[in-house]
């Protein structure tokens, strides 16, 4: 028998104008957790998604138990072990949980004795079963569309585990996960490894490899750079082989100067009485206003409506003392506010849509001669210039944007509100997904839109980046605000204990 349940050598892939991988390889052992590392656009998911069967190799070769296998696709890549989740969920909202688990493979029974049909009775039960075996409390027969997306992402761990894997992939598993979930999923994990399971695990978050990686895989511009026991390696040396270079400063340096008060929400409530109510604050020109909070905390939500995605009951809006009447988000969109969405895949990004497209979309009408037609060259210069402004790696501004990494695309949705020129820009979970080195960049980007007089509020649940960010942090806990820190005096300790201010 081989050391190795799988093993993956020599792998190589390229896309249109781009090389995705370079004789990359990696070697999982059973009963142990791989950490695989890199930044954005290093590879990661594209070995991934070779080894799952999405994608087919240039060249390479696949081993299990040491024989040579060719995976074709992904039904082929279950029916032999292999199980993933990805980072990007694509659930079927108006199904069930069961059915969601099932799907592909649900359980048959005869009808009439020759008619074969879905056996609802025993799927349901299964899951049932299985959702007590990862300790997750659900209702099988409830509409995945009714959860939330950190629910969503337990389904879909639930879903490989049916699988009976030998080999687990989980791509950014925690990424929206409550730190309870994040708990309860490293227990499933723990029992996964008792019963030999190999899991691959990817993540940008430091902790959680240092905490669970036995191994630890590093790549780089689609290369393989090492493999090191993850007990030998720290934070340090692991982002220094990351990005080939050592990061001595996590955040720029805070050059702005905050001025007047030129926004400002009074009194804002929501028409849903469990979501924001009674909210205040004020923002002043050229400042970064953190937003803290615990997963429930109605931050997001806040947001959406003071964009006009969601609806409220009573509060007012003020632009430099002028109110604001936003009923939809074209409201908000023409007095000045941008909103770059947590959700970068379901309201961010058009993954069939280019480069191109996904920059100028929101600002088309400001390219059109007579009215009526669309200056071209107008258009590829406001692309070009914000590819450029941005660092946005792409082959092309033709290339189809679902095809770049999460942190480029993150800087696409960034440049297609710059072009708006907006006043005041929310940025909810700017650098949720992404890597060390591309995290740096966005907060090059935040801070220099500062330093020029933008306003930036910014909703992060890091609280380092909220506290090496922020001028001052606005904490809201159960749809309230409960305080406000000044950024030079923000610690998780002060941000927790507002976070934590629950109504008796």
């Amino acid at each position: 028998m081989s050391e190795y349940v799988l093993e993956m050598t020599g792998v190589c892939k390229s896309f249109p104008g781009v090389k995705a991988l370079d004789h990359a390889q990696l070697k999982l052992r059973p009963g142990k957790v791989h950490a695989l590392m890199g930044e954005n656009g290093a590879g990661k998911s594209t070995l991934m998604k070779c080894m799952f069967g999405i994608y087919k190799m240039d060249e390479g070769e696949i081993k299990m138990d040491g024989q040579p296998v060719t995976i074709h696709d992904p039904m082929d890549a279950l029916n032999k072990g292999i199980a993933m989740v990805h980072q990007e969920l694509q659930p079927i909202p108006a199904r069930t949980v069961g059915e969601n688990i099932f799907l592909g493979r649900y359980p048959l029974k005869k009808l009439l004795g020759f008619i074969k049909i879905v056996d609802h009775k025993k799927m349901y039960e299964d899951t049932a079963e299985l959702l007590k075996k990862v300790r997750m409390n659900f209702d099988p027969k409830q509409k995945v569309g009714e959860l939330s997306v950190s629910q969503m992402q337990s389904v879909e761990i639930a879903k490989a585990v049916s699988a009976n894997c030998r080999v687990l992939i989980l791509d950014e598993p925690t990424s929206s996960l409550t730190a309870n979930e994040v708990e309860a999923l490293f227990r499933i994990i723990e029992d996964l490894k008792a019963e030999n399971v190999a899991i691959v695990y990817i993540s940008h978050k430091m902790d959680e490899i240092l905490r669970i990686g036995d191994d630890v895989t590093i790549m780089r511009d689609g290369k393989y750079i090492g493999t090191w026991e993850a007990k030998d390696l720290t934070t340090d040396k692991i982002i220094t082989q990351m990005v080939g270079r050592e990061l001595t400063n996590l955040y720029p340096p805070r050059e702005n100067v905050p001025g007047e008060v030129v926004f400002e929400v009074k009194d804002f409530t929501s028409i849903n009485p469990r979501s924001f109510r009674n909210v205040n604050f004020t923002l002043r020109k050229g400042e970064i206003l953190g937003v803290g909070g615990l997963v429930g905390a109605q931050r997001t939500e806040l947001m959406e409506g003071i964009f006009g995605i969601r609806s409220h009951s009573k509060g007012q809006i003020f632009y430099k003392g002028k109110e604001m009447h936003i009923n939809r988000p074209k409201d908000a969109i023409d007095q000045g506010i941008a909103l770059l969405t947590e959700d970068r895949r379901g309201s961010g990004i058009m993954g069939v849509l280019s480069v191109a497209d996904n920059i100028s979309i929101s600002s088309l009408n400001k390219y059109l001669d007579h009215g009526i037609a669309i200056n071209s060259k107008k258009v590829e210069q406001l692309v070009q210039d914000n590819v450029k402004k941005m660092n946005i790696k792409t082959p092309s501004s033709k290339t189809q944007i679902k095809s770049l990494s999460g942190g480029n695309q993150q800087k696409v949705l960034v440049g297609r509100w710059l072009a708006n020129d907006p006043d005041v820009l929310i940025l909810d979970e700017p650098t949720r997904g992404i890597d060390v080195g591309a995290k740096y960049e966005i907060y090059c980007i935040i801070a220099d839109l500062a330093k020029e007089g933008k306003s930036i509020i910014m909703i992060s649940s890091e609280m380092s980046e909220l506290i090496g960010m922020s001028d001052r942090i606005m904490v809201m806990c159960d749809g309230r605000v409960t305080g406000f820190v000044d950024g030079k005096d923000a610690t998780q300790e002060n941000i927790m204990t507002y976070a934590t201010q629950f109504e008796a």
